[in-house]
Order: C-alpha cells, then structure tokens, then sequence
C-alpha cells in the first residue's frame, strides 16, 4: 500500500501535532506517524504527570502550614496509589482528546514506527508513505549511562510508572529533572539524595538561583552530594548503592533514578537513506527555518538540539506550517529570550541573559536584586525565600534577563517575559504602578542599594544591589 501526502510528521507530540494541526487547517493532507500514545513524552511521561505531582507535593506543603493559620489540618502517609491513579485518569482524557481531535481534523493517523526509505519516502510495517514535506519531530528519551548495574536504576519513565512510593531514593542529577523530582518525592514523604557530578544544581542558570535553591533544598531534609562521580550501582544488603569514581558509597536506597539528561530519538529513522545531517548524539541540525540539509525534510522540537521545552516545540511547528502554507515565507522562531520554568520547591522562573551571560556580552551592566520571605510565611515556621534578579545592560539599562526563585514565581514571569521580548527598560519597569501585596511588584520597585553584608543569606527585607561593570 501507498499513500501520498502535502506533509507528514514523525512524531505525534508537541511539535509534530502543531505542525500538522496547523498544516490541516491550510487544507493540506496530512498524516501524523506515532508508534505510541498521541501526545508525546509532555503529555504522557513529562510535563503534564510532573505538574499534577508537582501540585501534590505543594498540597502537602500547605497541610503543614496549615495549623499556624488557625486550620485544623494534619497529614498522614500519601496514598500514591490514588494518586497515581487520578494523575493516569487524567492523562487518559488528554489522550482521548487528541485521538478525537486529530480524526476531526480531517488528519490521517498511521500507528507504527517511520524509516526513510528516500528523501520523500518512508516505510511503516511495510507500508510506504510519500510527501512533498517530510518533518521529523520524534522528541527525547532518558539516557542511562553506560556504567556498571546501571540497570538497577529507572528513569524519569520508571518514575511515573511506580504504583508505590519509593522511602529512600537517590536521584543522578542536578538539572530540570533531578530537582523537579526531588521536590516532589520529599514532600510527600521519601528520604531524597540527589547526587550530582557539578558543583551545584542546576549549573547552567544564574548563581543566584541555585545558591538560593540549594538552601531550600536542604531546609527540607533533602541530601546534596554535588561533585560525586557516579562510577556504578551494585545490589547490597541494603539496598542500591551508588559508587563513586573515588571509592565513595552512598548504600541503603530501594530506589535509584537516573536523571542525567536526554537523547534525540533518531537512531532507528534511517536518516542516512534520506541524506539527511545528523550530529554525533543524534541531534539534527537545522537553520533558523527549520530546515534540514535535505530539500523537503525539516527537524523540530528537542531533536534540534535547540531549548527542550514544548511550547518552542508548538511554535516552531506551526510557524514551519505557516511558511510552507501559509504564503509567510518568513516566519520562523526567534529562539532569544525563551522563559522557562523549573517546577522545583520552590519553583524557578527564569527568561534571557544570566548575569554571567551579560558581564561576557555587555560591557555595562547593571544588577537589581533582592530576597525576602514572603507573606504566604508570614505565620508558617516553614518559611521559603523569594529571590529575584533584575539584569540590565547598556546606558538604557535595557532588562536582558530576570531570574526568580520563590512561590508563584511560576505564574508571574510569563507577563515579564513578554515586556523582556518588547525590549523594555528599568525606567519602564519602575513607571509601572505595583499591585500590592504581592511578591510580583518587587520586580517593578527595586531600587539600588548595598549588598547584603551577610552573602548567601535572604533576609525578610528587600535587598537590591546595584553592580555596574
């Protein structure tokens, strides 16, 4: 059998959904090829079950915070079993829902796994299908690293599969995952460890994220071994054990997760009969149009190796969509300041340049930064901090990135992230009348002062600071 299409997308996730949604809507036929549940690794082992733990966790929190309100609360052992079973209900209707949407879309669903067969051609179970636009959008999947017992761990995936809660895990990683998992796994009642090659968690962003994240961390009983080589994991006694390069053990675990990162799912594409560039860790590469070296056959979503996050994904879909259809030749992403979140505990905000990033690429620059304990622990002996950086660069003093740690920064930095991508300045910001009470209006109301004497503490006070370079 054969069948030719305007557009075919590997991958029914994010990226690949968007683009042929989008493609369907221009009247385009279109197939969308997945061997798995519509939806993706967000819908189906990500972004969506993370965030219903993730509120879980937060749900525990406030019932320990409860009592110093004057609300009569108190909190037993979690019943993962329910709740896993409310968080895979949910997931349910979601997949439900694309299954439906994409029939009503007039958009041809194939069930199986894609190859190449040539540039315009792919194969599924023996069935050939043809396009004039070919796009790749096959997404991640957890590495595990190469080491010895390394298959007594699970991934990210075995996390959202457990139908019991873990008491004493060891999580690899310090990045997105490894803190998203911590923070949830320790308020609903697990001895966590997260055990990490870098010098702190999540390296990349700015210091004074993770300084501040790392206090908190242990505030909550969570174990940081940073700098720790993982060389293999062994069957004890006890338990799991990590070993360290070093002869270091950390024994005594029931449950080990690798969180060390992801790999493009593009080994099994036969991209090589299609001509089609590949990078040594499996990443496509592209142009800003999403463009492959290959006429015809374009990359989007995280094999592109470009900011891992579903809605660049989304955009990047329909964007492509609308060039190739949409008779906007230039549409395309701009992949400068993308906001992210982390949904760590508390949770991590962050859009553009740290202030390490601006110090390299600016020679003025202007740092606003404050800390305190916000009024949700104004009566909680649980109290978290909030802290908040402005980074501006130029005699306009420009706002280049903005980085939040604290509760509800999750909620507050989409609004800030849209006056970062219109180029707005401190003087904006400080014309800006703030809403008060609110964590949110300490962005609009820094003022330059001296440093905390005390480095690393967060005070209950505002604290700005100015540093011009």
């Amino acid at each position: 059998m054969h069948k030719h299409f305007d557009l075919i997308a590997i991958g029914g996730g994010s990226g690949g959904l968007a683009v042929a949604e989008k493609a369907a809507q221009f009247g385009r036929r279109v197939a969308v090829i997945e061997a798995a549940k519509l939806g993706g690794t967000c819908v189906n082992n990500g972004c969506v079950p993370k965030k219903v733990m993730w509120y879980a966790a937060n749900l525990a929190h406030a019932v320990d915070d409860a009592a110093a309100f004057g609300i009569a609360a108190g909190r037993g052992a979690t019943d993962w079993r329910k709740l896993v079973h409310g968080r895979e209900a949910y997931i349910g209707r979601i997949n439900d829902y694309w299954d439906g949407y994409v029939d009503d879309s007039g958009i041809t669903r194939i069930d199986g796994h894609a190859r190449f067969v040539d540039p315009h051609t792919v194969d599924v179970d023996g069935a050939t299908y043809s396009a004039e636009h070919i796009v790749i959008a096959t997404g991640g999947r957890p590495i595990v690293p190469p080491l010895p017992g390394a298959e007594l761990g699970i991934t990210s995936d075995g996390f959202f599969a457990l139908t019991e809660q873990p008491r004493r895990v060891a999580i690899v990683g310090a990045g997105y995952i490894g803190v998203e998992l911590a923070g949830v796994l320790r308020a609903l009642g697990s001895e966590v460890s997260v055990v990490a090659l870098e010098a702190r968690v999540l390296e990349t962003f700015d210091t004074m994220i993770s300084d501040v994240l790392m206090a908190e961390m242990r505030k909550q009983g969570i174990a940081l071994h940073l700098d720790f080589t993982v060389a293999g994991l062994a069957e004890t006694a006890a338990g799991i054990a990590l070993d360290a390069a070093d002869g270091t053990r950390l024994d005594g675990f029931d449950c080990v997760i690798w969180a060390v990162g992801r790999a493009p799912n593009t080994a099994d594409l036969g991209l090589d009969r299609a001509g089609v560039e590949t990078r040594a860790n499996g990443v496509v590469p592209t142009d800003e149009y999403q463009n492959t070296n290959v006429p015809g056959i374009y990359a989007i979503g995280d094999i592109t190796g470009r900011a891992a996050l579903t809605p660049v994904a989304i955009a990047a879909g329909r964007r492509l969509a609308e060039r190739l259809f949409g008779g906007q030749p230039h549409r395309h992403v701009d992949y400068s300041n993308i906001p992210s979140v982390v949904f760590a505990h508390p949770p991590v905000a962050t859009v553009g340049l740290t202030e390490q990033q601006a110090r390299a690429r600016h020679h003025e620059v202007t740092v606003y930064q404050t800390a305190f304990t916000p009024m949700r622990h104004a009566l909680s002996a649980h109290g978290v901090t909030t802290a908040m950086k402005l980074v501006c660069v130029g005699e306009e003093q420009r706002v280049a990135g903005i980085h939040l740690v604290g509760d509800n920064v999750d909620e507050m930095l989409q609004g800030f992230a849209v006056a970062v991508k219109m180029g707005a300045t401190k003087a904006d910001f400080d014309n800006t009348i703030a809403i008060h009470p609110t964590s949110a209006e300490e962005l609009v109301t820094l003022k330059v002062a001296e440093p905390d004497p005390v480095e690393g503490h967060a005070t209950d006070r505002p604290v700005a600071w100015s540093a011009t370079g």
